[in-house]
Parts: C-alpha cells; sequence; structure tokens
C-alpha cells in the first residue's frame, strides 16, 4: 500500500456554480411553462391578438373594386365595325380561310376569329401583321 503524509487531508477545491441558460422565447409560450410560472406567482405579461381564431382578413378602408375604376376604365375598347369588315372583306379577297390567315401571320385561330367577331382588343402588332398579309390599312382611319 502507498504511504500517505501523516498531515491532515484538507480539500482546497473552490465550489464549481453552474447556471442555466436563459430560456428561449418560444419556450416561455408553451402552455405548460406559463402554467407554471402563474401558479408560483410569477407576473404573466398577456396580450390580446384582435382577430385570434377567426379566418378572416383585415378589410380594407377603400373598396379595390372602387380603385380600380378609378384608375382604369371598366370596359376595355373593342375592334371596331369598319376594322372588322376591312379584316373579312381582305381575307375573303385573298381566297383564305381564318386559319390560314392566323398561319400567317404566326397568331392562334382564335385571334383571327375575335377580331373578326369584334371581341378582340386591339393589338397594334396584331393589327400590322395583319396590314402586311392582306395588303390593307386596319390602323388610323380604315376605307381611306
Amino acid at each position: 500500500m502507498p504511504n500517505r503524509s501523516a498531515g491532515a487531508l484538507t480539500q482546497d477545491w473552490e465550489p464549481v456554480v453552474i447556471h442555466k441558460s436563459r430560456p428561449k422565447p418560444q419556450d416561455l409560450r408553451k402552455p405548460k411553462v406559463v402554467n407554471h410560472a402563474l401558479r408560483s406567482g410569477v407576473p404573466v405579461q398577456t396580450i390580446k391578438k384582435s382577430d385570434a381564431g377567426h379566418n378572416k382578413k383585415a378589410a380594407p378602408a377603400v373598396s379595390v373594386k372602387k380603385l380600380d375604376e378609378a384608375a382604369e376604365p371598366a370596359v376595355l375598347d373593342r375592334v371596331s365595325a369598319d376594322v372588322r369588315h376591312a379584316i373579312q372583306k381582305a381575307r375573303l379577297e385573298k381566297k383564305m380561310s381564318q386559319a390560314e390567315l392566323a398561319k400567317r401571320i404566326n397568331e392562334l385561330p382564335k385571334v383571327v376569329q375575335e377580331y373578326e367577331n369584334g371581341k378582340a382588343v386591339p393589338n397594334q402588332a396584331v393589327l400590322a401583321k395583319m396590314e402586311r398579309v392582306l395588303e390593307v390599312k386596319l390602323r388610323g382611319k380604315v376605307g381611306k
């Protein structure tokens, strides 16, 4: 057995204190933690949310429809009757179908159909293509 010193045994150790880290804010919101704090008498701050638990959005102060109507006209301009008839007349004189005209101007047949029915909103690029293929004036004053 090893020999020990004859003197009194003493400990020179310093006490070590371990501190817990601060709890994270999302951990403080858990019901278990809140209930424990309420039971122990610690002050708990609560904030009531105005629309909590409702599936509603806050209503805007001004109607979106009214803003749209004020900024833009409600009805967009359509192809005029003069342009419609000029397209049809020129296409029939060239003995083309709507599909053939659409293919020549690189558009869908539906586009040509809408222009001839007067349902399309005039697009200057499409009208320019039709003018080039049909060799007729469609923009500006038609028929002059």
